[in-house]
């Protein structure tokens, strides 16, 4: 049964038409963060108080802090990420971005914890999580690659008072994780929306495969299930369902499942998809060697640098950014922006994008290496010239 909040509390989040979710409530009852009354004021105050004299935060004397950002003087806060693979480059500038937003505070890098590609995912990443909540983090991000798996942890640390959100992978697209919020792209429209640009490019009775690194694992299944839901909508025959070729979820296997299939099944396929960005950096330079390329439409997802020369020689047709430094730079700020407003700013839900990368548009990601998408460590200005495309 749900603890009830004081009555003060909910008439002042009423007056102040403020949702009460389940999550802020056990937050602030674990956490102690308020006595009724206070947190009450507390609401009041943050909607009704006037900056007379300063826009600027203000530390308990008045005046302003001379803390990073000019935010009040807070304890250094040091975060904890939980990732279901921390040695993939997919998450290099996930890593720069939560880096780059604790320097931009005036905290630690956040811990990166979780599993490696060799371990086992879940009971990794659970002990990781645990072991986080047991040292009092003050706030983790974590993937949700299991539909229940995680769904205890995370009511147990935001009991604990200890804010969580999500990133990259949040769950089952029809029963989504339990956090606060979730940082990332939504994976089954994604895969619809894969499913439909590679129809796009075939003809309706056409046959098409789907890669998949790791079947069942939650942030790259539904994106195999939405687009063999849109190609099959499209009249197209879809090998192995929305099951998928299974590639392995090491590099090795990877290297070797997809050359294996291409070259035995070239020409029976016109079309061709990956699901997660290792896969996708092996299909073009696969297509070229087997004589494909122009014969089999492919695409898939992320920004290996290996997929991003496949798409400027032309051998691959698309792939998708989905913006992983945000997926590491928002977290921090939400989990920072929480614990500064003492739990009055919760943190929204935020789509980090779909944006599809072809030949056209390429220029940008190889031009200027970079910490956004991974290329380099070494922080640089990018100046934007030119038209803004969306």
């Amino acid at each position: 049964m749900r603890k009830k909040i004081d009555s003060t509390v909910d008439e002042a989040i009423e007056t102040l038409n403020m949702k009460d979710g389940p999550s802020r409530r056990r937050l602030i009852e674990g956490a102690g963060l308020f006595s009724a009354t206070a947190a009450a004021s507390a609401l009041i105050a943050a909607c009704s108080s006037s900056s007379s004299s300063s826009a600027s935060p203000t530390g308990t004397s008045g005046t302003a802090a001379a803390a990073a950002g000019n935010f009040p003087t807070t304890p250094k806060w040091k975060f904890t990420f939980v990732n279901h693979v921390t040695d993939n480059s997919f998450f290099t500038p996930t890593q720069y971005g939560m880096a780059d937003a604790a320097a931009l505070l005036g905290l630690p890098t956040p811990a990166w914890t979780g599993a490696l590609s060799t371990q086992p995912t879940n009971s990794t990443m659970l002990s990781a999580f645990q072991a986080a909540v047991t040292a009092g983090s003050p706030g983790i991000a974590t993937t949700v690659v299991s539909a229940t798996a995680f769904t205890a942890p995370i009511n147990s640390a935001l009991s604990a008072g200890i804010p969580v959100v999500t990133y990259n992978a949040n769950g089952a697209s029809d029963n989504p994780t339990n956090g606060l919020a979730y940082i990332g792209q939504e994976l089954l429209v994604s895969g619809q929306e894969v499913g439909k640009r590679l129809a796009s490019l075939m003809k309706k009775g056409d046959t098409a495969v789907g890669v998949i690194a790791q079947p069942g694992s939650l942030n790259i299944q539904p994106r195999l299930d939405g687009a063999t839901q849109a190609l099959e909508a499209a009249g197209m025959k879809v090998m192995f369902g929305n099951k998928g070729l299974d590639s392995g979820a090491s590099a090795t296997q990877e290297a070797q499942t997809i050359p294996q299939f291409i070259q035995a099944n070239g020409s029976k396929i016109q079309g061709i998809f990956a699901v997660d960005g290792g896969s996708t950096a092996l299909l073009g330079t696969t297509l070229q060697k087997n004589n494909l390329v122009g014969k089999v439409a492919a695409g898939g997802f992320d920004l290996e640098p290996q997929t991003l020369t496949a798409i400027k020689a032309g051998q691959l047709n698309f792939t998708i950014d989905q913006s992983p430094y945000l997926q590491g730079f928002l977290p921090v700020i939400y989990l920072y922006l929480f614990q500064l407003s003492g739990g009055l700013v919760s943190p929204p839900t935020t789509d980090t994008g779909l944006k599809f990368v072809v030949k056209g548009n390429a220029d940008p990601y190889t031009a200027t290496p970079s910490r956004y998408e991974g290329s380099t460590k070494n922080q640089v200005y990018i100046k934007h010239t030119g038209a803004i495309s969306v």
